[in-house]
């Protein structure tokens, strides 16, 4: 009796999708909350898609973001896989570094008192 080893399936490959892991959420939803609470931002959205993933911010649901976090692993190597992206599609800041991305947003959170 010949032994053979069985015949492997076909392997259909599904389309990876990049998302944001826990730590990074945790650091946007971080700086969500306390936009929320000073009433700068009222809304988010979150993609994943096959080579970015976005986190969208609005001031009211039905407007255009007014800012986007984006997560690009391909570009870890080159300018950093994070970006931040305004409204007009200007990428305002870009690095490896997620919590040096949004530091500029931060800085709106800070301000004088009277």
């Amino acid at each position: 009796m010949n032994m053979q080893p069985p015949t492997p399936l076909p392997v259909s490959r599904v389309p990876e999708q990049v998302a944001f892991d826990r730590r990074e959420l945790s650091v946007i939803l971080s700086l969500y909350g306390r936009m929320v609470a000073a009433g700068e931002w009222r809304d988010y959205g979150i993609s994943c898609l096959r080579e970015v993933a976005v986190f969208s911010v609005f001031r009211r649901t039905a407007e255009t973001p007014l800012y986007r976090i984006e997560k690009r692993p391909k570009l870890r190597n080159r300018q950093g896989m994070y970006a931040m992206i305004g409204m007009d599609g200007q990428v305002l800041k870009r690095g490896h570094d997620l919590r040096a991305v949004l530091r500029g947003l931060e800085r709106k959170l800070i301000r004088p008192v009277d």
